[in-house]
């Protein structure tokens, strides 16, 4: 054999031991983003409220009458029997001393009538009179016996209208709202004040008529101060509308607050937490779903052997550009989050901690 001949087997048999080296590389380990997905938390909607009395009275007048005096005003603390507001009193005024007058003039009848039927009866005994002659003297007796308690009656309800002409409070309380002004006109019934007790506090919120179907009576719910959201207390259901109103459409929730602190004032702005349905699946971005021949997968990492699998789900595409997992992995699983169109099957990988989902 020559020794060109030589060479050229030499050269040939070291290409094909470098092409088996380089064969049997392994594939290089590649570094991925990854995160660990936990499950998602049912959100919570906020719905705006205010805080009012549990207890409040809407005072007014029994009695027609223009409004003289009204002493307090909204924000005002009122005791127990202050004045709330007057109207005029003569008429009522008049209406009493005229009842005084009657009253008197049916007792001093009723007097004339009882000395007149004593008078009679001693006359019949020396027979002056007739039966007949006493029998009328009794009568005129119990008319003016009855008048006396017409008469009577007339002065109380008089006293007693004339009474109608005042508003006192019923109860230690805040006044929350007025209605007339003074100098006005008021008619019987009338809202003129209200007040409310301020010891009993709750949370009033309107909500959509689907929301208003979840909630039901005794159910717990958190309850924030708007100006300072960390400042919450835990309140349960009292009362749901159970009609939407006309206008708004919405329905009427009553929550019961336990131990409001002082900043939970009457009419201070509150937000109320409601718990959402719990929601199925895992959140991951887009970036981790691998989606072949209408197929969406998403590469499983396998901590302890570094290496990923492939695993088909099924997904749910959100307004954000997120995806919810809705089935094919579980809770705690590692999921590559980038990268994802560079590995193949059982390849080894170098991964951070990544943060949950």
């Amino acid at each position: 054999m020559t020794a060109s001949r030589v060479t050229g087997v030499i050269a040939a048999c070291l290409l094909i031991a470098g092409c088996q080296e380089k064969a049997s590389q392994p594939e290089p380990i590649r570094p991925v983003l990854s995160t660990v997905v936990a499950p998602l938390e049912a959100t919570s909607i906020g719905v705006v409220g205010t805080i009012e009395a549990r207890f409040k009275t809407d005072y007014g007048f029994r009695v027609l009458g223009r409004m003289i005096a009204r002493p307090v005003n909204i924000g005002d603390t009122v005791a127990k029997g202050q004045a709330l507001a007057a109207i005029d009193p003569l008429a009522a005024e008049f209406s009493v001393r005229s009842a005084v007058a009657d009253f008197a003039s049916a007792q001093a009848q009723l007097v004339n009538a009882s000395s007149n039927v004593s008078r009679q009866r001693t006359l019949i005994e020396t027979g002056a009179i007739t039966k007949a002659t006493l029998d009328s003297a009794e009568q005129a007796n119990s008319a003016a016996q009855a008048a006396v308690v017409r008469a009577q009656s007339s002065l109380t309800k008089a006293r007693e209208q004339l009474s109608y002409t005042k508003l006192a409070a019923e109860y230690a309380g805040v006044v929350t709202a007025v209605s007339v002004q003074v100098g006005q006109i008021v008619s019987p019934g009338q809202t003129v004040v209200t007040v409310a007790r301020p010891d009993v506090r709750e949370a009033v919120i309107d909500v959509a008529d689907d929301l208003a179907g979840a909630l039901k009576v005794d159910m717990p719910l958190k309850v924030a101060l708007q100006l300072d959201p960390k400042i919450r207390v835990d309140g349960k259901v009292r009362e749901v509308a159970p009609q939407a109103d006309q206008v708004t459409r919405t329905r009427r929730v009553r929550i019961t607050l336990e131990n409001p602190p002082e900043t939970f004032r009457l009419g201070s702005t509150i937000t109320t937490l409601i718990p959402g349905k719990p929601t199925r699946g895992f959140r991951l971005p887009a970036t981790a779903i691998l989606t072949e021949r209408g197929q969406s997968s998403v590469w499983m990492i396998d901590t302890q052997a570094g290496t990923v699998t492939k695993r088909n789900v099924q997904i749910v595409t959100n307004d954000d550009g997120s995806v919810e997992v809705v089935e094919g992995i579980a809770a705690g699983a590692r999921i590559v989050t980038a990268g994802v169109h560079h590995l193949v099957e059982g390849q080894k990988i170098r991964f951070g901690e990544g943060s949950s989902l």
